[in-house]
């Protein structure tokens, strides 16, 4: 079971126009309009306007810097056994989960006891036990050895972005917000193993699951909120449809490692002012045609 569900963009593109959203990197505090402001010189009715959660929730402050937390016994053995040996190379490979992350986890730094930390305190051990990109906790796009938190009230977010475009432009869009973590389906049940999703998807099942995502199917990535009444599967699409169109372009840095390559730097050693310094694509406007 070798989840690679990249598509083929030749297909799609007869099928859908793919706008991306450039802007600059938002940091924590700052207003997430400037996605507005420039969505909008594209934007027409009947769009989706597809958001990345990680500005949001940077905006929001959803920040929390891992040095704060002291890692127990249970997160030095829950980094260093479980998820860097045993999952890095004997449940990694048995499961056939995607060699880059198998890679990934054979190279865990010593940081990670105070990821798996966090994680306890945050969120339990349905979601330490995860090996990895565990509860959403993104740990890309973010400064030196900070973490970025799912974004709060995303259902609210979504509404007042959809609010604003209606107010400002009067473009009538469909607003949702996603996060690449990924939707599994089994016997017709959607589920995640993330804290937060759309209806439709059954949310917060953690290590549970991931396991259960070896014997179903890969849907792809997971909408956390959606500004009008939308069927589940339809906003799965359009969510894959965006991201599969960022991976194929290039412009994302999903996740740390991608960071440490483009800066060439230690995860610990990036700064705001690096961020900054490249091209940001938070959203993507998906039109059919």
């Amino acid at each position: 079971m070798t989840f690679n569900y990249i598509i083929h963009s030749k297909d799609i593109m007869n099928e859908y126009k793919i706008i991306p959203i450039i802007t600059d990197y938002i940091k924590p505090g700052e207003s997430y309009d400037s996605i507005i402001h420039q969505a909008s010189k594209y934007l027409k009715d009947g769009d989706f306007l597809v958001i990345s959660e990680t500005p949001i929730a940077i905006s929001q402050g959803r920040i929390v810097d891992e040095k704060n937390f002291k890692p127990s016994l249970v997160a030095v053995l829950l980094a260093d056994v479980w998820a860097k040996y045993l999952w890095g190379y004997i449940l990694g490979p048995v499961f056939r989960i995607r060699s880059r992350t198998i890679q990934n986890l054979k190279k865990l730094p010593k940081e990670a006891r105070n990821h798996k930390q966090l994680i306890l305190d945050y969120y339990g051990y349905k979601h330490a036990l995860k090996p990895a990109s565990e509860a959403g906790v993104d740990l890309s796009n973010v400064p030196g050895s900070s973490v970025c938190l799912l974004p709060e009230d995303p259902d609210a977010v979504v509404a007042d972005i959809s609010a604003k475009i209606i107010s400002n432009y009067n473009k009538d869009v469909t607003v949702v917000i996603v996060d690449t973590d990924v939707t599994y389906q089994l016997r017709g049940t959607k589920f995640t193993s993330i804290p937060i999703a759309m209806p439709g998807i059954k949310k917060n099942l953690g290590i549970f699951a991931y396991m259960l995502g070896r014997i179903g199917k890969v849907k792809g990535p997971t909408p956390l909120a959606v500004s009008n009444n939308e069927d589940a599967e339809k906003i799965i699409k359009i969510a894959k449809i965006a991201e599969d169109y960022q991976k194929e372009k290039e412009i994302s840095m999903a996740t740390v490692y991608d960071m440490t390559e483009t800066f060439n730097e230690d995860i610990t050693g990036v700064t705001i002012e690096m961020l900054e310094s490249v091209e940001h694509a938070p959203a993507v406007i998906i039109r059919k045609r």
